[in-house]
């Protein structure tokens, strides 16, 4: 007798498995989305800034890279061991405050920060690409 209920509990718990994996699926898929429309519209933000530099398409694609590995250019991304924190990744970061009081929530002004850290420290994004290639940080 003890198969019949064996059974029947691994098939509640095999249905019970699939309908929560469907609903891990579908929460990973919005928030993919998500995440996927806020990078588009990060680097939308970032692509003028770019050009206001003088920086050329490439340095913008040495942009994309470097800052899609560190954030996936997400502006309230946090590093939970270092504390880096924003699309450039600042340590810590309240360094950006120097470009606004709004760093913590506003990515025009993380872009701006990082973009201008970047200038001082490594000359251009593909400056600071090749470095984070070499070192794995920037």
């Amino acid at each position: 007798m003890p198969t019949p209920r064996r059974t029947s509990v691994l098939l509640v718990t095999s249905a019970l498995a699939v309908s929560t994996t469907a609903t891990v699926a579908q929460i990973s898929t919005a928030t993919a989305a998500h995440a996927s429309s806020a990078q588009r519209s990060n680097k939308a933000l970032a692509a003028p800034l770019v050009s206001a530099r003088g920086w050329t398409r490439g340095q913008f694609g040495c942009l994309s890279l470097l800052w899609s590995r560190e954030s996936g250019w997400n502006h309230r991304a946090h590093n939970r061991y270092s504390g880096a924190y924003g699309i450039p990744q600042a340590l810590p970061g309240g360094k950006m405050a120097s470009a606004g009081r709004d760093w913590r929530t506003n990515p025009r002004t993380q872009i701006k920060w990082g973009l201008s850290y970047i200038k001082k420290r490594y000359g251009s994004p593909c400056g600071a690409w090749a470095h984070f290639q070499s070192r794995g940080w920037y």
